[in-house]
């Protein structure tokens, strides 16, 4: 039986992802900053850990906790909505520290027992955002856009070693916490309130199809399970819409 480890899985789509895994009997280690027993269903494979992926201590910790792991998801990520020229630089870091350093460090941790092993996956949880260019998010688009580069990188650098690299874009979801854990800011500034309002009016209208968290768990499911998936996996038409447009 083989065990996962995903980070951000107390909502949206670390969380359905988990519950992809528990489903299929795998062995998976859900982290969280704070952990919650009861987002996911009881069983004996299941082990809910606290991990804060920008934290050396708190990654050192878990993975002591974790043992030997198979494949390991960066999900745990943080958003954010704000004009370019009023994104500060304290956001800014915020934003790279985890969504891309935190990738960085989780990979890192994991990389010398895949490497002894010759055997592991590493599936990175990007954007579609980053497949388009979408105003309010340019630095969260950034952060995102440093772990697709990353990704493809690591590929090449890992598979002598018999480590597959994967990396899964979902388009929007309905179902994730996204917007409500967002840092929004500089939206009622004088020099762009009404195209933010603009912006965001269109964005909440916009019809079509959408990406839902159990797209995304069967685009990870995929990359863990089939060696001849590809090196990044749209999860969802809205993703592949997105990369045809761009």
């Amino acid at each position: 039986m083989k065990t996962v480890m995903i980070t951000g899985c107390s909502s949206g789509f670390g969380l359905a992802i988990a519950r992809h895994f528990l489903r299929h009997n795998w062995k998976v280690i859900a982290t969280m900053r704070v952990p919650r027993e009861d987002v996911l269903p009881q069983s004996d494979h299941l082990r809910v850990m606290a991990l804060d992926v920008t934290d050396p201590s708190s990654i050192r910790r878990a993975l002591e906790m974790a043992g030997p792991i198979d494949i390991l998801v960066n999900n745990a990520g943080i958003g954010a909505a704000c004009p370019f020229e009023l994104t500060s630089l304290e956001q800014s870091r915020a934003l790279f520290e985890t969504n891309t350093f935190g990738t960085i460090a989780m990979t890192q941790a994991v990389l010398p027992q895949f490497r002894e092993r010759r055997a592991g996956v590493i599936i990175n949880i990007s954007s579609s955002v980053t497949l388009a260019a979408l105003p309010l998010v340019s630095v969260y688009s950034a952060s995102k856009a440093a772990v697709n580069a990353l990704t493809r990188s690591m590929a090449v650098e890992l598979a002598p070693f018999g480590i597959r690299t994967h990396l899964v874009l979902p388009g929007r979801s309905p179902e994730t916490q996204f917007g409500a854990n967002a840092h929004f800011a500089g939206m009622d500034h004088e020099a762009y309130a009404d195209f933010a309002q603009h912006t965001l009016a269109g964005m909440r209208e916009a019809s079509g199809p959408v990406t839902y968290a159990t797209n995304v768990a069967e685009a990870v499911w995929l990359a863990a399970t089939d060696p001849s998936s590809q090196l990044e996996i749209p999860a969802g038409e809205d993703a592949i819409m997105m990369a045809d447009a761009g």
